[in-house]
């Protein structure tokens, strides 16, 4: 069956850097765009970043830009959100999505704290 399987969260200090993790099985990763989307307590989730299947156009969020970095292996079935300069302001619990205009899945999510 789909599943899609994020790691890497936790808790960390202001300033410093987590990457995230998002492994896909049961679909052809290779032919979805995937996006990181995240929920902080109390609020709607929302966009991060998105990057196309061949990873050929990749967009951000302004609040991330420059800090942030979206990638992609085809050949491991996985996406990783590099995540630099970490601000408290980023915690939320962390969504790894797949698209492909037919089709839309969601991974179960992974909690990052970002706190002193």
């Amino acid at each position: 069956q789909v599943q899609l399987v994020e790691s890497g969260g936790g808790l960390v200090q202001p300033g410093g850097s987590l990457r995230l993790s998002c492994a896909a099985s049961g679909f052809t990763f290779s032919n979805y765009a995937m996006s990181w989307y995240r929920q902080a307590p109390e609020k709607e989730r929302k966009l991060v970043a998105t990057i196309t299947s061949t990873s050929g156009w990749i967009n951000y969020v302004d609040s991330v830009k420059g800090r942030f970095t979206i990638s992609r292996d085809n050949a491991k079935n996985t996406v990783y959100l590099q995540m630099n300069s970490l601000k408290p302001e980023d915690t939320a619990v962390y969504y790894c999505k797949a698209n492909s205009g037919w089709d839309t899945y969601w991974g179960q999510g992974t909690q990052v704290t970002v706190s002193s």
